[in-house]
């Protein structure tokens, strides 16, 4: 065991170095900077055009998986994110909220477009294929299970409920928590379009 006078010795040369080091900036997310996950989508939109992350270019975009059935968490996220756009001002239009559903057996291309409409026009619904479900799902560590109904039609999605925040450059940022507030995001959305 090392004595305490070199072992603080020690503490205060790591305290005085951390001082010296690039201050990060201050996320509300969680910082995932540098993930290797979530980086390489191509899926059909609500009006059937084929969509990737680069079709964004030069704003901060929030992806999120839900289904339009969904009865809280899937409206509440897409109203926070409205709310969110018009709290930023003229750099909302720099906001691109990007909602992937889980359920593409009802989620129709009409029913996307007619759900989108509710909230912001400017607002993108992509539509994997039931075949691309999988996979995106397992890419972006998306959890998704269909909970049977009374019938074959009125079953319920379990789905997750973050969102991850690219940079205008589309690096996979930030992952934020279901929850989070409306303010975090502003104050996220903002550290990004300012290149942090």
């Amino acid at each position: 065991m090392l004595p305490r006078r070199i072992f603080n010795l020690g503490l205060i040369a790591m305290l005085a170095l951390a001082g010296c080091s690039p201050e990060k900036a201050a996320f509300k997310g969680v910082d995932i900077t540098g993930a290797d996950y979530a980086k390489n989508w191509s899926l059909a939109d609500q009006n059937g055009q084929v969509r990737t992350l680069q079709d964004f270019a030069g704003k901060v975009v929030v992806v999120f998986f839900g289904y339009t059935q969904c009865p809280d968490v899937c409206p509440t996220t897409l109203q926070e994110l409205v709310e969110v756009k018009r709290q930023l001002g003229a750099q909302g239009e720099k906001l691109q909220a990007v909602f992937v559903t889980v359920d593409p057996e009802r989620d129709t291309q009409e029913l996307l477009q007619a759900y989108m409409g509710n909230f912001d026009p400017a607002f993108v619904a992509l539509r994997p294929t039931p075949e691309q479900l999988p996979a995106l799902l397992k890419d972006f560590k998306i959890y998704a299970k269909k909970v049977e109904g009374k019938t074959a039609t009125s079953y319920t999605m379990d789905h997750s409920a973050q969102s991850y925040v690219y940079d205008p450059q589309g690096h996979l940022r930030l992952y934020s928590r279901y929850g989070s507030g409306i303010q975090a995001l502003v104050d996220d959305v903002s550290l990004l379009l300012k290149g942090v």
